[in-house]
């Protein structure tokens, strides 16, 4: 899920890069740009960062417990 804290700040900047001669922009035109964002993002199937290290977390001990597995079936065999 894409962190609706960072879309806010991401609008707000945009916002600020307009020029002082185009005067403050509209509601509807950062709401229409956190419109935008936020639907590309979620098209481009993104993960948070917290998301994923949890993830990085669970293959690597998923990977360690495959590597003991491998370990007792190399030792298996080689005791028969």
């Amino acid at each position: 899920m894409i962190d609706p804290k960072q879309i806010e700040e991401t609008v707000l900047k945009l916002s600020q890069a307009i020029p002082n001669g185009f005067g403050e922009p509209p509601a509807a035109m950062k709401a229409q740009l956190k419109a935008i964002l936020t639907a590309s993002l979620e098209k481009m199937d993104m993960v948070t960062r917290e998301e994923f290290d949890v993830q990085k977390a669970v293959l690597a001990k998923t990977r360690a417990k495959l590597e003991a597995l491998e370990a007792k079936i190399a030792e298996w065999e080689a005791n028969q």
